[in-house]
């Protein structure tokens, strides 16, 4: 029975998940229509709010290829292959491989989650490589459901933000939070902490039993994962080759990369954010691959996976605007649907309608900055008048954000252009995990109240 279930979700989102690109143009579409009835907009004020926003996550755009980029080509390094190599060969069935992808994933999230979504899914590819009869969807579907906790970890854009003094925090949220909210009532509460757990257990016994049997796998071809041949080494004889062949050179700038990251992170007491993420990841990059020349080769292999990213995220910072943008009528789209969720809140029930109004948004606006734009003037306020702590305020956003990750394909993008798979081949797995998952968030949500 559940395995029917299982091939059902998968059916219907491979009939009727488009591309992603063009799910951002019908995301697109529909807040456009949405935004012009409901904000009492004009469509000449519409597209003025959309064309305005286009530009707006250009910067975060960069980053989230780099991201993309570096990590594939640190993962291509002979020294990490062989690494992984190893750890791939460890499970010899493929539930076991599917739990492990899992569980590594999930907690490389909650770490970083940069960090996570890359060495996922460069995991679960090199399984597939050496363990035959696994489901390669299912495996890269494994890697990305970790994404869900990334939130609720280190890493989370939200907490980390009301954990910063001088964050403008008071302003921000209309003098409701006047001080900053350390992470001991975010992310380390012990509410918080439970749910990962939970969450990340049940998404390895989840995932595990979803795979499918007999003549239902999908196995990829081997040969088809395969890398391109390293280019053979020439002697160098003139002396731009040496320069380019020459290890010292990657040993002088990645040293002084490496060392400008540790004194930001221990010395000024910097966050390990996706710029620190983006610079352990180019500068190991370059020192394990020893030679300039050599890490040029594997940045440009790599790079071609971060078209879609590329692509999309004008169109969503497009969206980003719609939904934020203010005409004439003096409304905006994020603010009615976060009054609407408070409408209808008590303060027991607050936390988890301020969960599900940040779930829809998400839909939207895939990105926690965009999320604490939105939200905060108006959830930190409701909450604070209904006697609700701020961390849990937080928290609930936090969650909401990261919770219809798992069928926005949007952040699948980085792991979909490394496995060479399209949305629609995992997100009927991700469906089911976005139920399971559900259940345990909006349970904790309540018993934290």
């Amino acid at each position: 029975m559940f395995q029917k279930i299982i091939r059902g979700c998968v059916k219907l989102v491979q009939k009727y998940l488009p591309e992603p690109f063009i799910f951002a143009i019908i995301l697109t579409l529909v807040a456009m229509i949405v935004a012009m009835p409901v904000c009492h907009q004009t469509p000449l004020e519409v597209i003025n709010n959309w064309g305005n926003g286009v530009w707006s996550l250009l910067a975060f755009a960069m980053q989230m290829a780099l991201v993309l980029v570096c990590g594939s080509a640190l993962a291509a390094a002979p020294v990490i292959k062989k690494g992984i190599g190893k750890l791939a060969s460890k499970p010899k069935t493929p539930a076991g491989s599917i739990a492990l992808v899992t569980l590594i994933s999930a907690i490389a999230c909650w770490l970083n989650w940069g960090f996570g979504l890359i060495v996922g899914v460069i995991f679960a590819k090199e399984i597939a490589r050496k363990l035959k009869g696994v489901d390669y969807r299912l495996l890269i579907a494994s890697a990305y459901s970790g994404f869900v906790v990334w939130h609720a970890g280190l890493s989370g854009s939200i907490p980390l933000t009301m954990a910063t003094p001088g964050a403008g925090l008071k302003e921000i949220t209309r003098g409701a939070v006047e001080n900053p909210v350390p992470i001991s009532e975010t992310v380390l509460n012990p509410y918080n902490l439970i749910m990962v757990a939970i969450t990340i257990m049940a998404l390895v016994l989840v995932n595990a039993l979803m795979h499918p049997k007999g003549e239902h796998v999908v196995c990829v071809d081997a040969s088809l994962l395969a890398e391109d041949p390293e280019p053979e080494k020439t002697l160098s004889k003139t002396p731009a080759e040496k320069m380019e062949n020459s290890p010292l050179l990657s040993w002088i700038i990645a040293l002084l990369g490496l060392s400008y990251l540790i004194i930001k992170l221990f010395f000024k007491g910097g966050s390990f954010d996706l710029g620190a993420v983006i610079m352990l990841f180019l500068f190991v990059g370059l020192l394990l691959h020893k030679t300039p020349l050599a890490y040029v080769h594997a940045f440009g292999k790599a790079a071609t996976g971060a078209a879609g990213i590329l692509l999309q995220f004008p169109f969503y910072a497009g969206i980003m605007g719609i939904i934020t943008g203010v005409g004439e009528s003096g409304l905006c789209l994020g603010t009615i649907i976060s009054d609407a969720c408070i409408s209808i809140s008590t303060p027991k029930t607050y936390p988890l309608l301020t969960f599900f109004c940040a779930a829809i948004l998400n839909m939207f606006v895939p990105s926690g900055g965009g999320h604490w734009a939105i939200q905060a003037p108006i959830m930190f306020t409701a909450g604070a008048a209904m006697g609700v702590e701020p961390g849990l305020t937080g928290m609930a956003i936090s969650w909401g954000d990261a919770w219809t990750n798992l069928i926005q394909p949007f952040w699948a993008l980085p792991a979909l252009a490394i496995a060479k798979l399209n949305a629609k081949d995992i997100m009927g797995f991700c469906l089911i995990d976005l139920l399971v998952s559900g259940l345990i968030i909006c349970s904790g949500l309540l018993i934290w109240a």
